[in-house]
């Protein structure tokens, strides 16, 4: 078994340990008290007022220790209620992942989770925590709201929502996870074991916006006319068959010899209208394979999935429709929106090496291209050299991800 494995089994069977550092803490503590409380006292110097204060002092004591003991019970109480629900009913822990803007700029994603049924210990606390991809665990989030039906008091169901900031823009896979019952002092960690699957995703965030004036190239309606026409090229290679009305100066004698067939060329044409801005961003990494998964890769891939996010978000508020080709297969939902699954994608997309830059990107219908500082140099400039003067391209400088120089060894 390997050191990485046994890493993870003891991290995840240390989740069932009821005892925390608090435990240890809260022992000390009471001997400390009891010892001060019922040591006794020195007879050679009496103080007048010492037996009050002792006094006061062992009621205080014991209504502490006291409501500690409530809380400790009543956190066992709940535990067990909640372990007959987990099995006589299969009562679960409920997630749902969403996505806020905040300020109109950073997306922050947070996590609705609900348990029905269950039951908050007497000053005590509910909480949770998931593992995911390769058993990693997130922080523990609270459940601390009771929802309650209409025109009733009686609580059915303890939910919380939570922040979650993970260390990548990425989709995530969820492993599994565990809901805590804590007492009033987390002296106790009561554990049940949650069977959640499923994934989500941590969305990019905005950057500081560079606006450029952009326009379509392709038109899929032909009712949103442009300023500058656009040039338009013939289908089927600029040729087509001979018809009557052709002109006959157009007949393609080469091809005539050939094959015997009468076809014209196409003349080119300019095209007044245009509605659609097609969005492409290079995933493509020139570097050595076993790159691709190191840290400041990763910590780049983020870098660059932000500027991508904001050249896609700044270009989205313009009267243009938006279409984001990407360079890898996704399986997304349907009913997400142009901006939600243009999310998703940048989200989901990675390094590679299998779609390179002149196998992606369509000079004749792209607008926009998106670049790194892993793109080929060689397969840029062929693209350039294709291009016309109406493709803008988004070069992302991925040094500017670290504030510092790093050493790559």
């Amino acid at each position: 078994m390997s050191w990485k494995k046994t890493k993870w089994l003891f991290r995840y069977y240390a989740q069932y340990f009821p005892f925390t550092i608090n435990t240890v803490l809260c022992i000390v503590a009471a001997w400390l008290g009891y010892k001060l409380l019922y040591n006794p006292a020195s007879k050679t110097d009496p103080e007048p007022f010492r037996p009050f204060i002792i006094l006061m002092g062992k009621m205080v004591f014991w209504f502490i220790i006291a409501l500690i003991l409530a809380s400790v019970l009543s956190t066992v109480a709940s535990w067990l209620y909640y372990l007959w629900l987990y099995r006589k009913r299969n009562t679960r822990l409920e997630l749902n992942f969403v996505t806020q803007t905040i300020n109109g700029r950073k997306n922050k994603l947070y996590m609705d989770a609900s348990l029905q049924g269950a039951k908050r210990p007497l000053l005590g606390f509910i909480k949770g925590r998931l593992f995911y991809d390769d058993h990693e665990m997130t922080d523990k989030f609270s459940l601390l709201s009771n929802k309650r039906k209409e025109k009733s008091i009686w609580p059915v169901a303890v939910s919380g929502r939570s922040r979650l900031e993970l260390p990548d823009i990425k989709e995530y896979q969820l492993k599994g996870g565990f809901v805590y019952f804590h007492d009033m002092l987390h002296l106790f960690s009561l554990a049940v074991h949650q069977p959640v699957t499923g994934q989500f995703h941590q969305p990019p965030v905005l950057n500081k916006k560079d606006d450029k004036e952009v326009a379509p190239k392709k038109t899929e309606t032909t009712d949103i006319r442009i300023d500058q026409l656009r040039r338009v090229e013939g289908e089927y290679l600029n040729y087509k068959d001979f018809e009557s009305g052709d002109d006959v100066r157009r007949i393609v004698w080469k091809v005539y010899a050939k094959n015997r067939e009468l076809v014209v060329r196409i003349p080119e044409r300019f095209e007044p209208f245009a509605s659609h801005l097609y969005f492409y961003a290079s995933f493509y990494a020139h570097t050595k394979a076993q790159w691709l998964g190191e840290g400041y890769l990763k910590e780049m891939l983020n870098y660059y999935k932000n500027n991508v996010w904001t050249v896609y978000d700044t270009l989205a508020a313009k009267e243009w429709a938006m279409r984001y080709i990407p360079d890898q297969q996704f399986n997304l939902p349907e009913h997400l929106g142009d901006a939600e699954k243009a999310a998703r994608i940048i989200s989901n997309s990675g390094w590679h090496k299998d779609k390179n830059l002149r196998e992606y990107f369509n000079p004749k219908q792209g607008t926009v291209l998106c670049i790194s500082s892993l793109t080929d140099i060689v397969e840029l400039e062929e693209i350039l050299d294709e291009s016309n003067e109406s493709t803008i391209v988004y070069f992302v400088k991925l040094s500017h991800t670290f504030r510092h120089f790093v050493a790559w060894n």
